[in-house]
């Protein structure tokens, strides 16, 4: 039995909780650490390793508390302090390594409450292991304070603002296509003055509209050849011409076959953009619309990619280049892809058709591609001659540019 004065007295535990193991990783300090000169002790040594370690104030506070306690020469109650440590890997290996220092350390001095000590950070996980085995008269949170954090976070956003201004990188997405959303709502409400319209409709549609077309530039890299066609110097080769005339046009047929398709659905099938969208109605109809879309945009994409690849190929035999002849094969695909395409619409507004058509189209395709590429194969062998001197001078360049550098090197 305990004397009459211990009878009256109690046990408490000043207990700083270190869930990470912070001080095992950094100071290399073992757990737990009991007793007011070696959490001292190990408080600095983690103070040395990470000046910035919230741990380390925890312990310095559980110090200070322990020592305030002390000081009270008329209470009778017995002190100590202890620090107990979980693991890096967070979860139960955390808690179990917890739960277990923490049992070491009340055989050692068997406590009747203690005072919890953390750096603020995951107590809703740590008070219900420790106030299970020993009641918790008091909870002392540590958070660290930082000089100047206000100046300081300031200065900082100050400093990102201006680059995303000045900074062409970023500022054409913070400001150049919030820009742009902004111009075309001011159209939309001019617009809506003189015709009246669903502006919010309409205002949805434009935006995702500029949108995706951000994001396909993006993406692609569009902007970036945009950039270095319009950066280049104003001399431009025949050859130069032709391309940029079967771009501009091929481009231009492909997007009016593709109004002329949406204006044929949305007149046939009086599909208007008013929002809620009938889902249901839209999945049902989805594939009558893909065929339809496909058969009435067909015809004009197909001569329109074929533009586009038949003025590169006489860019191609301008400037004596071998691509000459992989070129106009692509030419031929393309254009037979129109009878596949045809076949495939049909089948999709009337899935009864048979699909023979389709198959013979796609078996003649495979036969096309191949006898367009043994053609142009061959008669690139023999017109090897035309494009030799395209050849010679890109081999010259480059033994020009190697001397170049060996000089230099040199």
């Amino acid at each position: 039995m305990r004397k009459n004065d211990e009878q009256t007295s109690e046990r408490l535990l000043v207990l700083c909780v270190d869930r990470d193991d912070d001080i095992g990783r950094k100071a290399g300090v073992k757990t737990p650490i009991i007793g007011k000169e070696e959490n001292l002790n190990s408080a600095l040594k983690l103070i040395l390793a990470d000046p910035e370690e919230a741990d380390a104030n925890a312990m310095f506070e559980a110090i200070r508390v322990y020592e305030t306690l002390k000081k009270d020469k008329k209470s009778r109650d017995l002190y100590e302090i202890a620090t107990i440590a979980g693991s890096e890997l967070g979860g139960v290996t955390a808690d179990r390594k917890l739960v277990s220092e923490l049992a070491e350390v009340l055989k050692k001095f068997p406590a009747d409450s203690l005072i919890l000590v953390t750096d603020g950070f995951s107590d809703e996980d740590i008070m219900p292991l420790v106030q299970s085995r020993v009641p918790v008269t008091s909870v002392r949170r540590v958070i660290v304070k930082h000089s100047e954090s206000i100046e300081e976070t300031a200065a900082l956003f100050s400093r990102y603002w201006k680059m995303l201004i000045e900074d062409p990188r970023y500022s054409r997405i913070v400001l150049g296509l919030p820009g742009m959303l902004l111009i075309s709502l001011g159209i939309l409400v001019l617009l809506q003055v003189f015709i009246k319209f669903d502006i919010y409709t309409w205002t949805a549609i434009v935006g995702l509209i500029i949108l995706g077309s951000y994001l396909i530039g993006k993406g692609y890299g569009i902007d970036r050849k945009i950039s270095a066609f319009l950066s280049r110097p104003y001399h431009y080769s025949v050859s130069d011409l032709v391309v940029g005339f079967s771009l501009t046009f091929g481009f231009i047929l492909v997007g009016i076959g593709f109004y002329q398709a949406v204006s044929f659905i949305m007149a046939s099938f009086r599909i208007s953009f008013h929002i809620p969208i009938n889902i249901d109605e839209l999945i049902k109809m989805f594939p009558i619309i893909i065929g339809w879309m496909i058969n009435k945009s067909m015809t004009l994409t197909v001569i329109g990619i074929c533009t586009i690849f038949l003025g590169k190929s006489i860019a191609y035999l301008l400037d004596r280049d071998p691509k000459f002849w992989r070129t106009s094969a692509l030419v031929v695909v393309f254009a037979w892809s129109w009878m596949v395409l045809n076949e495939i619409s049909q089948i999709i507004i009337n899935p009864s058709l048979p699909p023979d058509s389709l198959v013979m189209s796609i078996i003649t395709g495979i036969i096309i591609i191949v006898g367009s590429g043994l053609t142009t194969h061959f008669l690139s062998r023999r017109y090897r001659d035309f494009f030799q001197e395209k050849k010679q001078k890109m081999q010259e360049g480059t033994d020009e540019s190697g001397d170049a550098d060996e000089d230099s090197s040199s």
